[in-house]
C-alpha cells in the first residue's frame, strides 16, 4: 500500500516556471519541462546525484514546501540532502527556494518514501532521517493511513548508518504517543529515557509547526539512535 496521495495540478506563474525552468537542476527524473511521473523504487539511484558523492547524506520524508530541506542545506554546505515530497505545488516550491539560496547539494524526488526508503536506497546510506509534521489522519477510521508504524521504521533502520539519527515531530499528541512507542518498541533504536526529545534547534519553524501551535496544540518531538 502507498504511504501516500499524490495531489497537486496543472501549476502557474512562479511555481510552473521554477519546475520548468529549474526542475532538471533539482528535481530527480524531471524532463526539459521540469515534469517528472511519480518515480518507480527500481528507477531510483543515488549515483551521480549530487556534486560530492562522499559527504554524508540526510533525507526528508515529506518536505512540504521545502523550507527545511533548503535551510538546512544552506547551512549545512558539506551535507547532502535529499528531499521525498509527492506534492507538485511542494516541489515547486522547494525548487524556487533552492534556486534563491543557490544551493548545490539539494536534490527532490517525487516518490513514494516507504517504497524508497524500504529497499530502493542502498542500505545504511543515510546519517539522519526526519519525518517532520507527517499527515496526522486523525479520523479514527484513518489512522491506519499513518506512515510511522513498525514497517516504516524498519525501513529507517535500514537506511540509516550504525548512530545515525531519525527525527520525528508532530502536533498531534496521540500521533506523538504513537511515534514514541514505535520507536522505543523498535529493536533497531535507542532513545532518550521518557522516549521524547527536545526540540532539535536545527528545525526551523514551517507552517504546520505554526498552525499547530495556533491551534493550541502542543509539539511533540522523538529523537531516535540506530544501534
Amino acid at each position: 500500500m502507498r504511504s501516500f496521495a499524490r495531489t497537486g495540478g496543472r501549476l502557474k506563474g512562479r511555481w510552473a516556471m521554477a519546475l520548468a525552468v529549474h526542475g532538471h537542476r533539482y528535481l530527480v527524473g524531471a524532463d526539459g519541462d521540469g515534469y517528472v511521473d511519480t518515480l518507480q523504487p527500481e528507477e531510483f539511484s543515488l549515483r551521480g546525484l549530487f556534486p560530492d558523492v562522499d559527504a554524508p547524506l540526510v533525507l526528508e520524508v515529506g518536505s512540504g514546501g521545502g523550507h527545511q530541506a533548503v535551510a538546512y542545506a544552506a547551512a549545512n554546505p558539506g551535507r547532502n540532502v535529499l528531499a521525498i515530497e509527492v506534492w507538485r505545488e511542494g516541489l515547486a516550491s522547494t525548487i524556487w527556494h533552492a534556486v534563491e539560496a543557490e544551493v548545490t547539494n539539494l536534490r527532490i524526488v517525487q516518490a513514494d518514501a516507504a517504497a524508497l526508503l524500504g529497499h530502493a536506497l542502498p542500505d545504511a546510506c543515510a546519517a539522519e532521517v526526519w519525518t517532520f509534521f507527517p499527515d496526522p489522519w486523525p479520523k479514527l477510521r484513518h489512522r491506519k493511513r499513518r506512515l510511522v508504524n513498525e514497517g516504516f521504521a524498519s525501513a529507517v533502520a535500514r537506511v540509516l548508518q550504525s548512530g545515525g539519527v531519525w527525527r520525528l515531530a508532530t502536533d498531534w499528541e496521540d500521533y506523538g504517543r504513537q511515534m514514541r512507542d514505535v520507536v522505543t518498541a523498535s529493536p533497531d533504536f535507542r532513545t532518550d529515557a521518557d522516549g521524547w526529545s527536545p526540540r532539535w534547534e536545527g528545525r526551523v519553524l514551517t507552517r504546520f509547526e505554526k498552525k499547530g501551535t495556533a491551534a493550541g496544540r502542543a509539539i511533540r518531538d522523538v529523537t531516535a539512535y540506530r544501534i
